[in-house]
């Protein structure tokens, strides 16, 4: 017998509320974007916004993460747009359960934040340090972790739920 679903529940949601979400994340994306190119400068020491725990540093990316495939900026918007729109389309037409409808939102409201910077700038603004993240890779060889974006939180986080909750939905449920 299987177990509450979080991903295959009979509730569906309404087409708008997985765009709500993808508005929402994708307008903070661009706003942190647009403040960091404005206020803040590359090359320059980390801003302390909470001590220990959170810095902003400007860079600049135009590949995918940890600079992979570094000069393809305008191939990786492209299906990183085509990727964002395929998962709102598909909200559109198939409404899911509210926890895999978040999280698709999200994971297309962060392909598209980037999409946005790879063909508006052919590079991807990132500005959000996290020393922690950074201690954790030193202490396993890998040096600094990469400086991010809201965009890319919300694929990774996005990615991160959705395996977490296609866990719990395979869990058999505990009989007393």
């Amino acid at each position: 017998m299987r177990g509450v679903s979080l991903l295959n529940g009979r509730r569906r949601t309404l087409p708008w509320f997985p765009l709500l979400i993808f508005a929402a994340l994708l307008a903070a994306d661009q706003l942190l974007k647009a403040w960091a190119l404005t206020t803040l400068s590359q090359g320059q020491p980390p801003v302390v916004a909470v001590p220990g725990v959170l810095e902003w540093i400007l860079t600049f990316n135009t590949g995918a993460a940890w600079s992979m495939f570094s000069g393809s900026a305008t191939p990786l918007a492209i299906g990183r747009l085509l990727v964002g729109l395929g998962l709102l389309g598909y909200l559109f037409w198939r409404p899911q359960p509210a926890f895999t409808a978040v999280v698709l939102g999200m994971i297309a409201a962060g392909a598209v934040g980037n999409a946005i910077d790879g063909l508006r700038f052919g590079r991807v603004t990132d500005m959000i340090h996290a020393p922690p993240l950074s201690a954790v890779t030193r202490a396993i060889g890998q040096g600094d972790f990469p400086i991010f974006n809201i965009a890319d939180s919300c694929v990774v986080v996005g990615t991160i739920l959705l395996v977490i909750g296609t866990f719990i939905s395979e869990r058999p449920k505990r009989t007393l």
